[in-house]
């Protein structure tokens, strides 16, 4: 296993003079500080539940009307909901990317999603760090169920980056939900006699139960609703006579079965007394697929593969029972300050071996007037980055945007002008207000042009790792 060199949390600090005091009754400094590499019976477990391509809207409670989702309601419910969450990414792979290390994409080697064309593209290169690395070395158990998506062979195995366990897939090739290619640690079998969410939740609820005694890591990596479109029928049947099309009626089935799963797991939680020490987060990759049709999401501008809202704005609930107060915050968190934050609430040290781009939001979990000013960014385009295409950087109301101009992976350099918009005031992307506000338009084009330099440099640094060039 990696050896890392660590840097304190800041925010653990903050997270001492914010609790409220029943959290820290029993709990002095030193226990906050707890050094990597033992992790203690008072450290809480970690369950990561992600959704692939799943749109805001796609929630039961999106609209309003129809109940498809009753369990990740209530979890909701019951949960600090972020209404400014975004993914890494608009795509799948460089999203897990930037989920795993903590760091924007770009960085890790991870810049676009098909592992085929593109291998060296799409893996993490060997010298990074992630969050199954830091957890393992403190002490935890680590397992992926479902799908990886950032990387295949000898050195880009999920049991090469920090998992101890894995079961699941490695990208969305020849991956249907009635047959599937799948992966357990090291050995591929075709699995047809199951429907593959059913499968993997049958799967996560099996770690929980072989790691109940020790502190444990679950990345729990769905692969609904991702296409293709498949659903048991008779599930399906019910949309249809609601009155949706088949494919957004497919979709909704798809959810409805991964609700489920996740309601079975919360209650497996609840059952082995671990619910109260259980940090239980929900996510999504990124938004809705444009291929498998449009449906709700709340007027949001764009779909996968766009850097506007609808393509990166994601559902985000995190549940500490006991520990966090329920409700809704408003301020922007992204992917990369999950990795830090974690660690955080773990009690365990971010690595410096590459310094993570986010940063702790434990103090937004706590009080929901704490501050998290950030300035994040995105691009995303097929093949080796263009960074005249489909970018965009946010910082308070305003966010700049580079538009999306083709998902073609023969790009010349976008002549499209750059639009800024006021998302204070204008949440769907329907108006420039350049004009309005040109100093600001300067100075978020400039920081976007630093950016796009500075995750470059990184991405084409030395491989120091020969693995990482074959």
């Amino acid at each position: 296993m990696k050896s890392f060199a660590f840097v304190a949390v800041a925010s653990v600090w903050l997270l001492l003079s914010e609790c409220p005091a029943q959290v820290l009754a029993g709990e002095g400094v030193a226990a906050a500080q707890a050094n990597p590499g033992t992790a203690t019976s008072r450290q809480p477990n970690v369950i990561l539940i992600l959704a692939d391509d799943l749109a805001i809207g796609d929630l039961a409670g999106g609209d309003g009307e129809r109940t498809r989702t009753p369990n990740l309601d209530r979890f909701a419910k019951q949960s600090v909901q972020f209404s400014q969450a975004y993914s890494g990414s608009c795509v799948c792979a460089p999203a897990r990317a930037a989920l795993l290390t903590g760091r924007y994409p770009h960085r890790t080697g991870v810049v676009t999603l098909n592992m085929n064309k593109y291998p060296k593209m799409t893996r993490l290169r060997r010298d990074e760090t992630t969050i199954a690395d830091v957890l393992g070395e403190a002490g935890y158990a680590t397992g992926l169920v479902g799908k990886w998506h950032t990387g295949r062979g000898d050195g880009f195995h999920p049991l090469d980056r920090g998992f101890d366990e894995f079961e699941g897939f490695f990208g969305s090739d020849d991956v249907h939900y009635f047959k599937y290619p799948f992966s357990q640690q090291r050995t591929i079998s075709d699995v047809e006699d199951q429907y593959l969410t059913d499968d993997l939740t049958r799967r996560a609820i099996d770690f929980v139960h072989r790691h109940q005694e020790h502190p444990f890591f679950l990345h729990l990596a769905h692969y609904a609703p991702h296409r293709p479109l498949e659903a048991p029928p008779e599930i399906i049947a019910r949309y249809l006579d609601q009155g949706f099309n088949e494919s957004t009626a497919t979709i909704y089935a798809m959810i409805e079965v991964m609700d489920r799963g996740i309601g079975e797991l919360l209650a497996e939680l609840e059952g082995l007394g671990l619910a109260d020490n259980t940090i239980v987060i929900f996510a999504s990759d990124n938004g809705p697929d444009p291929v498998t049709g449009e449906r709700f999401n709340h007027e949001l501008r764009g779909t996968k593969y766009q850097v506007d809202e609808g393509g990166i704005r994601v559902p985000l609930f995190i549940r500490w029972a006991n520990r966090f107060t329920p409700g809704q915050r408003d301020q922007m968190v992204t992917f990369v300050d999950l990795m830090p934050t974690i660690l955080d609430l773990c009690r365990v040290q971010v690595p410096t071996n590459n310094q993570v781009d986010g940063e702790s939001f434990v103090p937004v979990l706590n009080n929901a007037s704490a501050s998290h000013s950030t300035t994040r960014f995105w691009q995303w385009n097929r093949a080796h980055p263009n960074y005249t295409h489909n970018a965009a950087v946010r910082r308070g109301q305003f966010k700049l945007v580079r538009p999306f101009v083709t998902r073609s992976a023969k790009l010349k350099d976008s002549t499209e002008p750059e639009v800024l918009y006021d998302l204070q005031n204008d949440p769907t992307e329907s108006r420039d207000v350049t004009d309005k506000h040109p100093d600001v338009a300067r100075q978020l084009s400039r920081e976007l042009k630093q950016w796009c330099d500075s995750v470059e440099r990184d991405r084409v640094r030395s491989k120091a790792i020969p693995a990482d060039t074959k």
